[in-house]
């Protein structure tokens, strides 16, 4: 740490003193799949309780309207978590944005629950990466430069919904994210420290198909089957895919006894667009493939969904934020490098909003979204330095 300042040193071991380990197991051993409400809302009072130690205004908000296509074709709504926002010196003339989720991908009943400590440093849980470990460290970061007398302000948003597309919370993350300097998302780094750079974007869409049921032995002329129209959809959109596009139909819901003709389907498909031009592309692609389909089968079709996270470039500000985060590594004994995803998360919509952001300042871990999640326990510390002294440093220069 010869690369550090007085100030820079005591926050760092103001971080390192954080309960984070605790923490993390606290808030991972409550489920809180995006669909447990119930686990959401005690997930979310524990954080509150942990949050307030910070100065500022800290407020539940309630999910903005969202909903779904069933497999019965018709559009519900989904209910949400609240969210929660922490507002500190909201009069500071430069303003950071963090930003994390509290739910996970495991619902209520899956068989993984337990956390389990490793003989090799990790602990094995749900959650425990993506992201309770990382809120602890964006926790222990901001205790850290308060601790400091650090003046600068910021904004802090946990969501409930990142998991499934972060539709109600969508709004709030962009309104926070104008006009900030910078944003820090807490994300999991690989298990050797990598950071996401750029990421594409993502679309999901639910395409509703209804038919004509009809006998399929006495009158199946009479019929328009909506399975196979569903079928040749979904083939005519996979050709849309691309080098820098690719196109995952993922399932076709619909169907039912073996002599009807099923006069409903819903085929679930996913782009994932490299740059503005490819979403471009596969918004084409769709409207062609509904026409010439709708016409060859004799069907009707609604197309349900967006492009809900955009591609996130490494733009100029993007560039200087991850040229001070590597600055800062190099100082702490840590060598920072990032690499290209495919994976998407709110940081690409804060991208979207106009901010810097790096969205994978979490701890390290791997094997997330699977049973094997894992967080190694050193990397708690270190990203909490790495964050504390990243926080310093902006507000000191800026980008």
């Amino acid at each position: 740490m010869a690369g550090t300042n007085g100030i820079e040193r005591q926050a760092i071991e103001q971080a390192s003193a954080s309960p984070m380990l605790a923490r993390t197991r606290a808030w991972a051993a409550v489920n809180s799949g995006t669909g447990n409400l119930g686990g959401l809302a005690e997930v979310a009072s524990q954080l509150a309780d942990a949050f307030s130690a910070l100065p500022g205004d800290l407020r539940f908000i309630d999910p903005a309207p969202a909903e779904r296509v069933g497999v019965d074709g018709h559009v519900a709504p989904i209910a949400h978590g609240q969210h929660l926002r922490l507002s500190v010196r909201h009069e500071a003339p430069a303003r950071l944005l963090l930003t994390g989720h509290m739910d996970t991908v495991y619902p209520a009943d899956h068989a993984f629950q337990a956390l389990v400590d490793r003989p090799d440093g990790t602990i094995n849980g749900p959650g425990v990466a993506d992201m309770k470990g990382g809120l602890a460290v964006m926790l222990a970061a901001l205790e850290a430069i308060e601790a400091v007398g650090c003046p600068i302000g910021y904004d802090v948003v946990i969501n409930s919904d990142e998991e499934t597309g972060s539709f109600s919370s969508a709004a709030l993350i962009a309104e926070a994210a104008r006009g900030k300097l910078a944003a820090l998302t807490y994300e999991p780094a690989l298990p050797d420290g990598t950071l996401a750079g750029a990421r594409g974007g993502t679309g999901n869409f639910s395409i509703v198909v209804r038919g004509r049921s009809a006998h399929a032995g006495r009158n199946p002329e009479d019929g328009r089957n909506a399975i196979v129209a569903a079928a040749a959809l979904a083939l005519q959109l996979s050709e849309a895919r691309g080098p820098r596009l690719a196109v995952n139909p993922a399932r076709i819901d619909g169907g039912g006894p073996n002599n009807v003709v099923p006069d409903l389907a819903v085929l679930r498909i996913n782009f994932r667009p490299a740059n503005l031009d490819e979403i471009a592309r596969a918004r084409a692609a769709i409207d062609a493939a509904v026409t010439d389909i709708a016409a060859a089968h004799d069907v009707r079709i609604e197309v349900h969904g967006s492009f809900n996270r955009p591609p996130k470039p490494i733009d100029p500000g993007a560039a200087r934020l991850f040229a001070l985060v590597k600055a800062t590594g190099a100082d702490l004994g840590l060598d920072i490098a990032w690499r290209d995803t495919g994976g998407v998360c709110d940081g690409n919509n804060i991208a979207a909003a106009g901010t810097p952001v790096i969205d994978t300042m979490g701890v390290r871990g791997g094997a997330i979204h699977s049973p094997e999640e894992f967080l190694i326990v050193d990397s708690l510390a270190e990203r909490a330095a790495l964050s504390a002294v990243t926080l310093l440093r902006l507000a000191e220069a800026g980008l």
